[in-house]
């Protein structure tokens, strides 16, 4: 504590700026990642891709039954394709909500790094235009 107060507060200033900001900035950064990541299920969706819609799925008669055997049939894969449907507009969505993410905590990171320069190049540009 007695060399934190011995130290410049500019040093503080930028030991916190640019190293402990960063750092807690990243990890904020990952958690978000990781949260868009769950809440659209996208490795599940993806393991899961061709599996019936919410589980409705039909048994096959016990007897010989042609129609009752196809009627089965294409029920069974209507509900695998409309399960497919459904998984890939979930994947879509959660990958744009991704990429939003990614590209949001890129400027942000990045915009935190240059604040202190736009602002002294703000300084510089306002009192160069009154002289």
């Amino acid at each position: 504590m007695e060399s934190a107060q011995k130290e410049n507060i500019f040093v503080l200033w930028f030991l916190w700026h640019f190293y402990e900001m960063p750092k807690f900035l990243l990890g904020v950064w990952k958690n978000y990642i990781l949260f868009a990541l769950n809440y659209f299920s996208l490795p599940v969706l993806l393991k899961s891709l061709v599996a019936p819609w919410r589980k409705y799925k039909w048994n096959y008669p016990r007897g010989f039954d042609v129609g009752e055997f196809f009627t089965t049939l294409i029920s069974n894969m209507f509900s695998r394709f409309l399960g497919a449907i459904m998984r890939i507009v979930l994947i879509a969505v959660g990958v744009v909500f991704q990429i939003f993410v990614i590209f949001s905590g890129l400027v942000i990171f990045l915009l935190w790094l240059l604040v202190p320069f736009i602002i002294i190049a703000g300084f510089i540009f306002t009192f160069s235009n009154v002289i």
